[in-house]
């Protein structure tokens, strides 16, 4: 039985092997010149004006977090559906239907979850208390009573 495995260690073996010669070489026959133009950040062909770290905003983080999660389910239901009329043929059917529906229960507790704590709004209000400390608005957690 592990025998038949012996292909696919081999051919493992050989990919890592070709990767790792691959760069190997590279560091030994590659030029070593650096200089002040080869070391700048490459940026389409423009000179860089200002520094590599950008302000990322983390919502779009956040929501392709959330557009990962149904897609995922999506991939992970649709092979279910292709085969769902074979497992009530079975008679399999309500427990697999079971199945799914928790599966989708969880997901949608999920989502809940994530429209209840704001995520999915583009512009959150943020709840601020004025109070008088010359001019400036000091939001609600900033300070003790």
């Amino acid at each position: 039985m592990l025998f038949n495995f012996a292909n696919v260690l081999i051919f493992l073996i050989v990919g890592v092997g070709f990767v790792f010669a691959s760069l190997f070489l590279s560091r030994m026959l590659a030029p070593k010149v650096p200089f002040r133009e080869k070391l700048l950040t490459y940026e389409c062909g423009e000179l860089p004006t200002e520094g590599g770290r950008i302000n990322f905003n983390i919502r779009f983080y956040i929501l392709a977090l959330v557009f990962v999660i149904f897609d995922v389910e999506l991939a992970l239901m649709f092979p279910v559906g292709a085969v769902f009329k074979g497992w009530v043929g079975e008679g399999q059917g309500v427990r697999a239907l079971i199945e799914i529906g928790l599966f989708v229960l969880i997901l949608l507790l999920g989502l809940v979850y994530v429209w209840t704590k704001g995520d999915l709004q583009w512009v959150k209000k943020v709840i601020k208390e004025e109070r008088e400390l010359g001019t400036e608005i000091v939001p609600k957690a900033s300070y003790m009573p």
